[in-house]
């Protein structure tokens, strides 16, 4: 299967498969919609739902200390597969439930990956990621958050440092050479960070996709949603649902598709709280689509 299919990592040893999974959604409350839409699952669901996601062959996890119950989750329900899966996390934005808080400071960054640690119930974090907040370029600039991340692996804790990030922030961590790997918004929908993308792949970055999905706006999901949508997103969709003679499921295919034929992309996070979604994103992705579709798209997007 295309999702199934590996990527290297940047420069690492490490090979990802195409479909990673987000696991922002079993965590913290989250989505498309309200009330029970958005609602984070019980634990028994989100145990089901990572156990699917590595029976289905996905090998890539990406969590956060911010995403509330995602890390102890995980730990509890797949700790006992941890060789199947590479798990990346995130520091710098914290949990503090309901909400979260930023602390970029050097003991701050070593307790966020210690606890990390104890709650995902390993010994090491395959790709540590800065979750930048309100004032990035204040975090590069003091480099308190690199140095104990370079710490951190130093003794082990993890092993390639990433960051999750956009527009000039990711350019700055690309030409630092800090980084392994970064994580960028990329999709249909939005494209302004498309050249970070293949900059990335020229230096040797692996690249996670994040919101490739538009947040689940490029899912059948978003129909009862589109008099909610801002007009320009409206527009878009609209435009793209009538290149597919209005068969939202076929959004699915044509915004994986159009990820899935950049090279310079390493593996896409699509997440969810359903475990038929996500055998489902696999399922769609294997659907014949025509690359001027794919041109299409683009061109009325």
């Amino acid at each position: 299967m295309l999702g199934l299919e590996v990527r290297q990592l940047g420069k690492s040893d490490y090979q990802a498969t195409f479909l990673g999974f987000g696991a922002l959604e079993i965590g913290r409350n989250w989505g498309l919609g309200k009330g029970s839409q958005v609602e984070r699952p019980s634990e028994d669901v989100a145990g089901q739902v990572l156990n699917a996601v590595l029976d289905l062959g996905i090998n890539l996890i990406d969590t956060a200390s911010a995403y509330h119950a995602s890390e102890r989750r995980i730990g509890m329900f797949v700790a006992h597969r941890r060789q199947e899966y590479i798990l990346a996390s995130k520091c710098g934005e914290h949990s503090r439930e309901p909400h979260t808080y930023y602390d970029f400071g050097y003991q701050a960054i070593k307790d966020s990956i210690d606890r990390s640690l104890e709650l995902l119930q390993t010994d090491c974090i395959d790709l540590m990621q800065i979750h930048f907040g309100p004032d990035p370029e204040v975090v590069l600039d003091n480099g308190e958050t690199v140095r104990a991340m370079v710490d951190a692996q130093k003794e082990g804790k993890i092993r390639l440092l990433g960051a999750s990030t956009g527009g000039g922030i990711a350019r700055r961590c690309i030409e630092s050479g800090d980084f392994d790997v970064l994580q960028l918004g990329y999709s249909l929908l939005s494209r302004k960070d498309e050249a970070l993308v293949d900059l990335c792949g020229q230096r040797g970055i692996g690249v996670l996709i994040r919101g490739g999905l538009g947040a689940g706006r490029l899912t059948p999901r978003v129909l009862p949603h589109m008099n909610a949508l801002d007009p320009n997103t409206h527009a878009k969709i609209s435009a793209l649902l009538e290149l597919l003679d209005g068969d939202a499921d076929r959004l699915v295919t044509l915004a994986l598709r159009f990820l899935y034929r950049n090279p310079n992309v390493t593996s896409v996070l699509a997440g969810s709280k359903n475990a038929a979604h996500v055998r489902k994103n696999l399922e769609m992705l294997e659907l014949d689509i025509d690359e001027s579709l794919i041109d299409e798209a683009i061109h009325v997007t």
